[in-house]
């Protein structure tokens, strides 16, 4: 998920619920970006699992997000679980509004650390539903 009013990229935050790099295969994890905690330079808050089956079976991935939390889950099991510490915007960039992204990404940075495996192209993405609840 991305701020509604993006400027500049870890301060406005990014929320990933669910990601899964095809070259580390059944393993997924969620994530928090913000100026405070970011992967380059290793303060990042993610959380990654195995899950059986995360290319080809369908799953449920979901998040709660308070003014006070950030919970992630996959299946029903708790992912990953951040509290705003109460430490400002560089912290908890959270209180803006964002927006939902479906992404199939493919190499760049992360997604290419194993290398590129062109003979899995062409691919799709398959979403049985997305549901957005609000308190």
């Amino acid at each position: 998920m991305m701020p509604v009013n993006f400027t500049s990229w870890p301060a406005d935050g990014e929320i990933d619920i669910m990601e899964e790099v095809g070259g580390h295969p059944n393993y997924v994890s969620s994530s928090l970006h913000a100026n405070a905690h970011v992967h380059s330079n290793g303060t990042q808050v993610t959380h990654e699992m195995y899950l059986e089956g995360a290319e080809d079976d369908f799953h449920t991935y979901a998040i709660e997000w308070t003014h006070d939390n950030i919970t992630t889950y996959v299946d029903g099991q708790v992912q990953l679980s951040y509290d705003n510490r109460g430490l400002g915007r560089d912290d908890w960039p959270y209180d803006d509004p964002f927006y939902i992204i479906l992404n199939l990404a493919w190499g760049g940075t992360w997604g290419g650390t194993y290398g590129i495996d062109e003979s899995a192209l062409p691919t799709t993405m398959e979403v049985d539903y997305v549901r957005v609840f609000q308190k």
